[in-house]
Formats: C-alpha cells, sequence, structure tokens
C-alpha cells in the first residue's frame, strides 16, 4: 500500500472519529453507533465485563443519550496504524466539564467492510493514570 493512501486512510479514521466524539459530547451516541459494526466488542473501565455486540452497545448507550455534555475536548496524538482492510487507533482523550478535566486512552480498531467504509469493531477505554500522562 502506498504512502499517499495510508495517510488518507489516517486521516479519514481521524475525521470519522472526531465527527462521533462532536456527537458524543454533545449527549448524542449515533455517530458512534453508525461506525460499529453489528459484532462491535466495547471495552469501559465503568463495566465489569465487555458488552458484545451493537444491541448491547446501544442499549447502553440509550441510557446515558442527553446526558453527557463536555465543554472542550482534545484528541492528544492520534495514531492510525494501517493493516490491509484494518486500522488501528489510539489516542489520549481529554475532556472538561464544569471546570474538571479528565483524561482517558482510547483505542479503536476500525475494519473495511464490503462497501468500502471503515467501521468500528472494537473499542477499548481506559483511565489515565495520574502523573503517568
Amino acid at each position: 500500500m502506498s504512502s499517499s493512501k495510508n495517510e488518507d486512510i489516517k486521516a479519514t479514521i481521524i475525521a470519522l472519529e472526531e465527527q462521533a466524539l462532536t456527537l458524543w459530547n454533545n449527549g448524542n451516541p449515533d455517530g458512534f453507533l453508525e461506525l460499529s459494526t453489528d459484532d462491535v466488542v466495547y471495552i469501559d473501565p465503568a463495566f465489569e465485563s465487555k458488552l458484545e455486540g451493537k444491541k448491547a452497545l446501544e442499549d447502553y448507550y440509550n441510557t446515558i443519550r442527553g446526558k453527557i455534555k463536555i465543554d472542550l475536548y482534545k484528541m492528544i496524538d492520534p495514531v492510525v496504524q494501517v493493516s490491509p482492510g484494518v486500522a488501528v487507533l489510539t489516542y489520549n482523550y481529554e475532556a472538561q466539564r464544569d471546570g474538571m478535566v479528565f483524561t482517558m486512552n482510547c483505542t479503536e480498531v476500525y475494519r473495511l467492510d464490503s462497501t468500502n467504509t471503515w467501521k468500528i469493531i472494537h473499542t477499548h477505554w481506559s483511565f489515565v493514570q495520574p502523573g503517568k500522562m
């Protein structure tokens, strides 16, 4: 794969994530739902175990729909690693809400589907350890 093609993929993946985050930070999880495959796996430190499947993810998102309002956020140092048909996005997420700042790590695994669209097959969120970032 040419480096130009890889750069295009990287830009596309970051743009997709930013669009979904913009909605998310205003209480709308639909951007991430639209990006997720039916067999998505979602790992979040808020849960004892992973969520499997888009239906489980949608059920969770519906419990928090409209309840999230982030004043300002940043995707810090996003990195996209590309292999044929797969792209892995990792970044640090910093959010400000009501004068408080919190940071998390995020890994998203995207797969190119049969319609040539990038979709999330795996999401993993974790807390940044204080003083470690």
